[in-house]
């Protein structure tokens, strides 16, 4: 296959298991630019080995997070951009398609869908099918969305935040490869950090406040800010993933993942009510808020009139 003219953005950070895999994927592409974050596993260098460049990203705790700092900073030698997590794979008729949609390209981006694979299986129900995502675009015509300005403690890179771009969209036909989680313990972790933005942006009403690009992702969108209202949301979610969404379907896989979703849900709400206390300068223990006037606290000052709250 011949290269196509098209810049390849994969951000890293300890991903050695992954890199090398991914580069190949789209060695087709004219430039491969790999953005890490001090990787200490040797994902650096395996990079460089399998033919990509590497460019070293520091974040100060401030606005840009990578993929925007990688769009607006590094001088791409091309005008379209394809953004590639490490975990994620560009089939060969994928790329033949993109090759020839550039040729002569009819919109200024192209959502594609991922075929999501979870304990070494494609999950096809469960909400996760489709996931339509904008990843290949004129780079100077799309930034990703942002919601808080300070750290959310999920990572320097953007979580949830999707492409808003200046211009027209279409949908390719073939899918790409989603290899996000082989276990439990990765799917784990990842979410305690991902629950921590859910929390922040819930509790900053930001979501509410940012334009998004695409009616299913609008309605994606309204939807879960809906959701937000409802009451009992982990047992809620679980219902909606397994049997609305057919996650039963999927077998033993799409059961646990179903938990899963519940139990993430739980830490955002849990999270979110503990951001918000936190924002209005109060601490919550149990039903008790402890802050500025309560009564609580009133009744928690030491004789010097100082105040601490039980631990």
């Amino acid at each position: 296959m011949t290269r196509v003219m098209v810049s390849v953005l994969i951000p890293t950070l300890n991903e050695a298991a992954n890199i090398v895999d991914c580069v190949e994927s789209v060695r087709w592409a004219e430039e491969v630019v790999v953005v890490d974050s001090g990787s200490t596993d040797g994902t650096r260098e395996l990079a460089l080995n399998a033919g990509a460049q590497v460019v070293d990203f520091r974040w100060n705790k401030r606005l840009p997070k990578k993929k925007n700092w990688s769009l607006e900073q590094i001088r791409w030698r091309n005008e379209w951009v394809l953004i590639l997590d490490a975990d994620e794979r560009i089939t060969s008729q994928l790329a033949r398609e993109i090759a020839e949609e550039l040729s002569a390209p009819r919109a200024d981006g192209y959502l594609i869908n991922r075929r999501f694979m979870f304990m070494g299986k494609w999950i096809r129900h469960c909400g996760y099918s489709p996931s339509w995502n904008l990843r290949l675009f004129r780079h100077r015509l799309g930034r990703f969305e942002t919601f808080l300005p300070e750290d959310t403690r999920s990572g320097d890179n953007e979580v949830h935040e999707h492409v808003i771009l200046e211009g027209h969209t279409r949908s390719l036909r073939n899918e790409m490869l989603h290899f996000a989680y082989p276990d439990i313990y990765v799917w784990v972790e990842k979410h305690n950090r991902y629950s921590d933005w859910e929390a922040e942006v819930e509790a900053s009403g930001s979501m509410a406040q940012r334009p998004v690009s695409g009616e299913p992702l609008r309605t994606k969108r309204r939807l879960k800010l809906w959701s937000r209202r409802l009451p009992f949301r982990p047992a809620l979610r679980f219902c909606y993933s397994y049997f609305l969404k057919q996650g039963f379907r999927d077998g033993h896989e799409g059961y646990v993942l179903c938990r899963l979703l519940a139990t993430y849900e739980m830490l955002s709400v849990f999270k979110a009510r503990e951001a918000r206390a936190r924002n209005q300068g109060f601490l919550c223990r149990g039903n008790e808020h402890w802050g500025p006037g309560s009564a609580a606290l009133e009744q928690a000052k030491a004789p010097d009139g100082s105040s601490s709250p039980p631990r």
